[in-house]
């Protein structure tokens, strides 16, 4: 029984592979005759496994989609990967944290022995926007809608939501048509999702942020796929000064030229602020508070060197800060 159990998982694992094997191949890999490989294949469809079996040069034996969940074989580093990224999801994505808790309670189970201090170790808590750091968690809905229209090639159509991630009404002085666009690509960066997409009324691409995002109903529209505006899609991202983070309204707002990098900076910018990045080593920094002092303040918590600085009032604020302190030292 062990072997013939043994047996089952490694013909459901290279049938898993997704690609279409001759009853000689896998009889081979097996080393069974055709027979009993015949048999083992009867028993994965009465567990509710969906093999189909086609003729021809190009048939064989094929796992379809559908039916039970197969067993998923990881290596060491392939689970400790999965068992860290179930841990932390809930931070970016909205309403998945109980079915992460339970998939990494399910993976520690069968871990081999070897390895679940090295999991436990790496034990986290995901904190979701305590500091409003980044952006809040997308909803699963909203993420779903426009990954499904991502992978289907269909045409978005959705409205645009504000700073605040409300939904400006009809005779607003904010409110807008719904856009539609033809969405390519889906890209995460300082916690925040963003979508890289060809807007078909301003007949160029843009990126907007998905917490921007309110999806209308599937037009099921399809499209024609164009190349990318940039070969790296992230480095796409991070360059674009018009991205959707649109620095929040406060009563002073301030812009310095940082000496750090772009994605470090955004890493720690508060919700609202706007990161651009200049160089590999500098980024422009925008952000806003309820008073310069405050304004400051941020600024003063990343510890970097600044330059270029605007509006004269921040400015102006920094000497009087800088003065202050001095003046305590």
């Amino acid at each position: 029984m062990a072997t013939t159990s043994s047996r089952a998982l490694t013909l459901l694992s290279l049938l898993s592979t997704g690609r279409a094997w001759s009853g000689r191949e896998l009889a081979g890999r097996l080393a069974v005759s055709s027979r009993t490989l015949r048999r083992d294949v009867d028993a994965l469809r009465e567990l509710g496994f969906p093999v189909t079996t086609s003729s021809g040069p190009t048939g064989g034996y094929r796992l379809a989609a559908g039916g039970t969940l197969p067993p998923l074989l990881f290596d060491d580093e392939q689970a400790v990967a999965v068992a860290l990224a179930l841990q932390t999801a809930p931070v970016t994505v909205a309403g998945v944290g109980d079915g992460a808790a339970r998939a990494l309670t399910t993976l520690r189970q069968v871990l081999p022995v070897h390895l679940r201090p090295q999991v436990d170790a790496l034990r986290v808590t995901a904190i979701p926007n305590v500091w409003e750091f980044a952006a809040p968690p997308i909803e699963r809905a909203t993420l779903a809608a426009v990954g499904d229209a991502v992978r289907r090639g269909h045409v978005l159509r959705f409205d645009l939501l504000g700073p605040d991630g409300h939904r400006p009404e009809p005779g607003s002085t904010d409110f807008s048509p719904p856009l539609r666009v033809e969405p390519h690509h889906l890209a995460v960066w300082a916690g925040r999702w963003y979508l890289v997409s060809y807007d078909l009324a301003a007949a160029g691409w843009v990126v907007h942020r998905v917490d921007r995002v309110h999806p209308l109903a599937p037009t099921g529209t399809s499209f024609q796929r164009r190349p990318l505006p940039a070969v790296d899609v992230a480095e796409y991202v991070v360059n674009r000064h018009d991205r959707g983070d649109t620095v929040a309204r406060w009563r002073c707002t301030g812009s310095v030229l940082m000496e750090l990098p772009a994605d470090l900076a955004a890493r720690w910018a508060p919700a609202g602020a706007v990161v651009e990045r200049v160089s590999a080593r500098q980024c422009r920094f925008t952000v806003g508070a309820w008073s310069w002092a405050g304004v400051v303040g941020i600024l003063a918590t990343f510890g970097a060197d600044v330059s270029e600085v605007e509006p004269d009032e921040l400015r102006a604020e920094m000497a009087v800060v800088s003065a202050r302190l001095v003046g305590h030292g």
